[in-house]
């Protein structure tokens, strides 16, 4: 398998999550964002995945595209450890939280979505920064409300076991990080981000730790 990633792209850091926490050797392609005016924009990598976006997987001469997709195949093909719980309602909490990153979250803090506040509204660099910042701040908001609601006093998201959510969210939080956003107000996110990064796993998957990491 082959994994088109870029290191600062928080979707393509939850393929590299899950992956690493089950063992599963990838292969990478670097798709830089930024430079040549996005390598995704490109005529060879648009024969790879048509939308443009990372992550792509290519395997056995297929390909899958979004993040939740991938996450969803390599657990059904790679079972242990689970990234969703056995428990029906558990199971549905995970793809909650998931969800609300995915979904809700992060689409405002995209590149694609920056570019057109830039060329569409005249939004300078810091105008953008400030958008993520919001967009992140009042998503988190309502993240920490229902974590709280969901929590058990474990160290991730749903108990004392990884799940799909602790895989999307962070990636979340090293956005929030990278755009300044204050966590004093998500305790609960914040304690969650620094267990989960204290597992090989997590460290490895880290943007920091990839070969095209700047």
């Amino acid at each position: 398998m082959k994994l088109h990633t870029f290191y600062r792209s928080t979707a393509a850091y939850r393929v590299r999550i899950a992956a690493s926490l089950k063992g599963i050797p990838l292969g990478c392609a670097y798709v830089h964002l930024v430079k040549d005016g996005g390598q995704h924009n490109q005529p060879a990598y648009r024969a790879v995945n048509p939308t443009g976006g990372v992550p792509s997987l290519e395997v056995d001469g297929d390909v899958i595209t979004q993040s939740l997709a991938i996450l969803e195949y390599l657990d059904e093909l790679y079972p242990e450890p689970p990234l969703l719980p056995k428990a029906p309602l558990a199971r549905a909490h995970a793809r909650e939280i998931a969800l609300h990153v995915v979904a809700d979250l992060h689409p405002l803090n995209t590149p694609r979505v920056l570019k057109r506040l830039g060329e569409q509204f005249g939004a300078n660099d810091e105008a953008k920064n400030e958008w993520v910042r919001i967009g992140i701040s009042e998503g988190f908001a309502g993240i920490e409300a229902l974590l709280r609601r969901l929590h058990s006093n474990g160290h991730y998201c749903l108990g004392d076991a990884v799940t799909l959510a602790d895989v999307c969210l962070v990636p979340q939080v090293f956005n929030a990080h990278r755009f300044g956003v204050d966590l004093a107000s998500f305790p609960l996110i914040a304690s969650i981000e620094r267990n989960c990064l204290m597992l090989p796993a997590f460290a490895a998957a880290q943007p920091s730790a990839q070969a095209d990491a700047e």
